[in-house]
């Protein structure tokens, strides 16, 4: 089993910038052994015949086919609007904006 020490969880800190006190390296030494660990364990068990995947189930789209249709008019449209001028919908401003 691969080991990490405190220094390189202290170097690794250090190249990304992050500022770690002696207690914080112990225990994230102790918590990425652990997954240096997990990942092993998955490595013995993946074998050359096994086919990576990224979803345990096959995916499909169930969207329809982006097909052109028959388009609203703007007076279609607007005729069901509470409030319009004519070309768009008219709505109260918000966040105390005012144009």
């Amino acid at each position: 089993m691969s080991e990490i020490s405190a220094e390189q969880v202290a170097h690794l800190a250090n190249l990304a910038r992050i500022a770690l006190t002696e207690e914080e390296i112990g225990h994230l030494t102790t918590e990425l052994g652990q997954i240096m660990h997990a990942v092993e364990k998955v490595s013995e068990v993946a074998t050359p015949d096994v086919v990576p995947t990224s979803h345990p189930i096959p995916l499909h789209n169930p969207l329809r086919a982006d097909v052109p249709s028959d388009v609203l008019t703007v007076e279609q449209v607007l005729s069901g609007a509470p409030e319009h001028d004519g070309t768009r919908f008219v709505v109260s401003a918000i966040l105390g904006e005012e144009q």
